[in-house]
Formats: C-alpha cells, sequence, structure tokens
C-alpha cells in the first residue's frame, strides 16, 4: 500500500469507531416526522460498520465477499450449487426457498470466517461433507439458531482461494426476517452477483436494491438465468436489460446469460451453463490487484453511504433537540408567568385586602394617617396593649394572614402554571409522549406543606432583620414597647406592596394607605435609609424562597426532558460525516 493509505489507515479505527460509538449512544425519544427511519438509518449503519467497513479495512488482504442476491425463485441456490458441483444450498418450490444463508469459501480461508470479523451478529453453523450441518465446534457460536440469525458454512475446494460465496435469502422474500437479512448481507459485500430471470428482470423490488447499490457504488455483476433457448432472443434480452441498467444509471461490469434448460436427474444444472461464471470468479481469486480494486471501490462507497447516513442521522438528531428546546421554553414560560403573577400579586396590593387588611387595621388603625402621622407609634402602642385576652395579639393575626394569603397565592398560581405547560405540551406530539400517563400538572402530595413552611421560614427572616436593626439602645426601645411581631409585620406589609415604595395621598386606596402607615412607622423606629435596606433584603430573601418554590413544580417537566438523555448529538453526527466523506475520499484516491 503507499504511503498515503497507511496514513488513512492510522487515522481510520478513530473516525469510526467515534462513530459507532456515537450510534450505540444515539437517543431518538420523541415521536417527531422521520424519526422511526432515522432509528431504521442507524441500526442499518452500525451493522454496516460490523458486517464489512471496519472488517473489511482492517483486513484488505481478506478474501473477496461476493454475495448472491435475487429475487424469489431467481435460481440463486441451483446456480450455487452448479459451481460448487454438488448440493450445498438448498433450492425448491417452497417459498421462500433459502431459509438459512450459505457462505462458501476454499478450506484455506476458513480462519478468515469461523470467527466474527464479518457479520458478528451471525452465529456460525459449519456443514458437513454432505451439506448437513455439522455438530458445534469449540468456539462456534453455533447451537438451536433462528436461521434468520445464523450462518451456514462450507468449506468448498471448489471455490477458488482469495474469494467467497455467500447465497443470500431472498430480497423480495414473503418472511419479513429474510428480506431483513437479505439487505443486511448486501450491504457486507465486496462484489454483488445479482441473479434475475428472463420473465422477471423487470420486477420492481429488485431494481429498487439495485439503485441502492449504485447509489454505494457496490460493484455489481448481474446474471440472467432462464433465458428462453430461441435464435437472437438472448442478445436481445441482454441489450434491453443493459439498456435499462445505463438508463437507471446502474454499471454493471459483467452480465451473464443462462438459458433455460432440464436440471440434470440429481437436481443440478449442468455445469457448461455456468463455466463462463466460473472462469470469471477463478480469474478474479487470481489477480489479487483486481481483487483489491473491487474492495476499495466497494469500501470506499459504503463509507460514503454512511457519510451520508451520519449527515441524515445529524438532521433527526438536530430536531430532536430543538423540539426539546421549545417544550423546555413552553415548561419555563409557563412557570415564568405563574411567578410573574404572584409578584404582581405581591405589588399592587392585593394581598392587603379582606382577612389580611381587617387584622392590619387591628394593629394600625383605620384612619390614623388621615389624621397625621405624628403620633403613630404611640397610638400602634395603645391598640396592642388593649388586645382582648385569649385571642391572639392583633400582629400575630395580621402575620397569620399575611402568611395565609402568600401562600394561596403561590400555590393557585404554581397550579395555573403546571396547567398551562401542560396544555402546551399536549398540544404537540412529542410534549404528548412526554406527557403521557404522567399527570404532570397534579399538584403533588406535600407541596402545600412546603409552600407554607417556606413562607413561615421567611417570616421568620424578617423578624431576625427586625432584631438585628433595632439593636442599638434606642431603637431597642421603641422596637420592645411596640413588639417584633407588631413592626414585623409593617415590613411584611411593606414588602408585600412595591420595592419603590407606593406614594402617599388619599387617593391611592385603603390597601395602599395602610401600606403607607406600615412604612412610616418604620421610618419613625428606624429611618428612612434603614428601612429602604431592610425592604430590600426582606423581598430578596422572599424571591429567592419564591423562585424555589416555582421551580419546584415546574422540576417534574423538566425531569420529564432530562430522562432524555444528553442533547447535542446532531452536532457530533454531523462532524462524523464530514470526517467519514474525508475517509472514503482517501480510499478511493488509492482504489
Amino acid at each position: 500500500m503507499t504511503e498515503q493509505t497507511d496514513a488513512a489507515d492510522t487515522a481510520t479505527p478513530a473516525v469510526l469507531d467515534t462513530f459507532a460509538e456515537h450510534l450505540r449512544t444515539l437517543e431518538l425519544p420523541l415521536p417527531l416526522e422521520g424519526t422511526e427511519q432515522a432509528r431504521d438509518e442507524a441500526r442499518a449503519a452500525q451493522a454496516q460498520l460490523a458486517d464489512h467497513v471496519i472488517p473489511r479495512l482492517e483486513s484488505l488482504d481478506a478474501p473477496l465477499l461476493v454475495v448472491i442476491g435475487g429475487s424469489t425463485g431467481a435460481g440463486k441456490s441451483t446456480l450455487v450449487n452448479a459451481l460448487v458441483g454438488r448440493s450445498v444450498s438448498r433450492s425448491g418450490a417452497i417459498r421462500p426457498t433459502t431459509r438459512r444463508p450459505v457462505l462458501l469459501h476454499h478450506s484455506a480461508d476458513e480462519p478468515w470466517f469461523t470467527g466474527t470479523r464479518i457479520l458478528p451478529g451471525l452465529a456460525r453453523v459449519h456443514a458437513g461433507a454432505a451439506g448437513d450441518a455439522e455438530a458445534p465446534r469449540p468456539g462456534d457460536t453455533t447451537g438451536d439458531h433462528d436461521p434468520a440469525t445464523s450462518l451456514e458454512l462450507h468449506a468448498e475446494d471448489a471455490i477458488p482461494q482469495g474469494l467467497a460465496l455467500l447465497d443470500a435469502p431472498d430480497i423480495d422474500s414473503v418472511a419479513t426476517g429474510n428480506r431483513e437479512l437479505a439487505r443486511q448481507l448486501l450491504r457486507a459485500a465486496d462484489l454483488w452477483l445479482f441473479v434475475t430471470t428472463a420473465n422477471r428482470y423487470a420486477d420492481a423490488v429488485p431494481w429498487e436494491v439495485l439503485r441502492s447499490a449504485a447509489a454505494t457504488d457496490v460493484t455489481v455483476d448481474v446474471v440472467m438465468n432462464r433465458i428462453p433457448d430461441r435464435p437472437g432472443v438472448a442478445d436481445e434480452l441482454a441489450a434491453d436489460l443493459r439498456g435499462m441498467l445505463e438508463k437507471q444509471g446502474i454499471d454493471v461490469e459483467h452480465l451473464f446469460l443462462v438459458p433455460e434448460t432440464e436440471l440434470e436427474a440429481d437436481g443440478m444444472l449442468p455445469a457448461r451453463f455456468v463455466t463462463e461464471l466460473k472462469d470469471h470468479f477463478a480469474h478474479l481469486a487470481a489477480d489479487s490487484g483486481a481483487r483489491g480494486r473491487i474492495a476499495r471501490r466497494t469500501l470506499a462507497g459504503a463509507v460514503d453511504s454512511l457519510a451520508a447516513s451520519a449527515g441524515e442521522i445529524a438532521a433527526h438528531a438536530a430536531a430532536q433537540d430543538q423540539e426539546r428546546t421549545q417544550l423546555k421554553e413552553q415548561a419555563i414560560a409557563a412557570f415564568s408567568g405563574a411567578r410573574e403573577r404572584i409578584d404582581d400579586a405581591l405589588g399592587d396590593g392585593s394581598l392587603l385586602r379582606g382577612e389580611v387588611l381587617a387584622r392590619w387595621q387591628d394593629v394600625v388603625g383605620t384612619g390614623e394617617f388621615i389624621r397625621g402621622l405624628e403620633g403613630l407609634v404611640g397610638r400602634v402602642r395603645d391598640r396592642l396593649t388593649q388586645a382582648l385576652g385569649g385571642k391572639p395579639a392583633p400582629a400575630v393575626a395580621a402575620e397569620q394572614a399575611l402568611g395565609t394569603g402568600l401562600v394561596h397565592v403561590v400555590i393557585d398560581e404554581s397550579a395555573r402554571g403546571a396547567e398551562r405547560a401542560e396544555a402546551a405540551w399536549r398540544a404537540t406530539p412529542a410534549g404528548r409522549f412526554l406527557a403521557e400517563g404522567q399527570d404532570l400538572a397534579r399538584i403533588p402530595d406535600g407541596y402545600a406543606e412546603q409552600v407554607a413552611a417556606s413562607i413561615r421560614a421567611w417570616q421568620g427572616d424578617v423578624l431576625e432583620l427586625v432584631r438585628a436593626e433595632g439593636s442599638d439602645r434606642r431603637t431597642k426601645a421603641r422596637l420592645m414597647s411596640l413588639g417584633v411581631n407588631a413592626v414585623g409585620v409593617a415590613l411584611m406589609v411593606v414588602v408585600f406592596t412595591s420595592t419603590a415604595f407606593i406614594p402617599t395621598g388619599l387617593e391611592v386606596g385603603a390597601g395602599a394607605a395602610t401600606a403607607v402607615v406600615g412604612q412610616k412607622l418604620l421610618e419613625t423606629i428606624f429611618g428612612d435609609d434603614a428601612v429602604r435596606k431592610m425592604a430590600r433584603i426582606a423581598r430578596e430573601r422572599l424571591t429567592a424562597r419564591l423562585d424555589a418554590l416555582v421551580a419546584e413544580r415546574s422540576g417534574p417537566f423538566l425531569d420529564r426532558l432530562e430522562e432524555l438523555g444528553e442533547p447535542g448529538a446532531g452536532d457530533a453526527l454531523a462532524e462524523d460525516a464530514a470526517a467519514l466523506a474525508s475517509l472514503a475520499a482517501r480510499i478511493r484516491e488509492d482504489a
């Protein structure tokens, strides 16, 4: 081999191994258009890597594998038996005729085929001298195998050394397993010998497979079997077939014509009718240069085909990632909306109504702010000392009402967010697939308690802020005269309205007016700057807790997306496609 080929071979394992690993770990879980075809394409690419590309690249001097394929009843097995000179592949009227693929090789080439160098997914079954299956040999993967998952090996010295014949199942078999296996074997071929008949050479299925062979640059020879033995018929049919092949862009190396004839008493085709084909194989086996050119040409075509497959699979993987991104954005948007609505409730004073407003007015009164705020601290202190025995202190009741109101808002809005997210998902097939059987919008057990505990913890944070800010002697005296809870409620009221604080004046409404009272009360005790700092810290801590609570509800949606695996397979496969195309070009240059 040339120095260039050696360099290509050195780089090859990394290219192919990387691609194989990407295929093994590929996940296309979402039911998008074309996904099933992409999965089939990935499985076929994996098989072609293992069955043909990697072993051929590692052993360019291995025997050339000639796969004999064609339609049901085309006479493939009869042809193979004639080439060997005895019955080694079953043929008959019952369809499908070829059930287990049969591989024939020279006895000296046996080591190339007894292991798993090629077609590693097929178990090996060795045949005896009469063509019957032998007992398993040491190291064999034989046993009671489904014919569609095993390969029957025959050591036949009638097969020239350096070449092996593989009799494949029918490409149009009524058995699905046979059809799939036939296509797998054709992808493993170095050379495909296509067998057809005079009355079936225009059938659709064989031409579909021939076109796929041409697309991957597989070397193709054709046998037209059972040609009527009448003057001029063979030439006429041969010309017609060549014209059809040329029109389809299918380059056939050799066309062999076999006339229709009576089989001999033992069911064998007379040897003279396969002499030309047999001589062709003998010359090919003896010409190592010709075998190498065919092997490299087919290999380059196979790698090019893998590059195209990698590009197509990459596009589907990218579509999966795009769909995942869209589903994630829908979930995030739904819960962002819920979070915004919670903030709206905090900032518009809507929480300072009903029970909350009544309890807060118990603390500060209803009309004090109208009559002036100068004596506010004294009036609040007097009101707090007038609380009836046996009832919670007004400040404690107001604190509980504030907490309960916020808990309800968080639960209600996060539930609406979950409903919106699930509705968005169920509008697409991929989203329905993820949501199916999950009940993602259901409020989880314990979530209400979790929200309540988090709000109580935040209220505890607020009381600690009040205590810390009121630690100096003068402030502490005022704080103690009012009580930490009352001052803490005032700070909560301010936080529940706006971080920018609301304007004073009668026009702002009763809820906003009570917030102004809370703000003025705090400023009287701590001063304007301290109040602003405390309100900012309290709001930041509340924001963090609310973010965590809403994120908790979005968790089931985002977790479903995480279960799909890591994104980014499309980029990796696109890189594989480029690397494989480059490798194919290097192989073709050396062919």
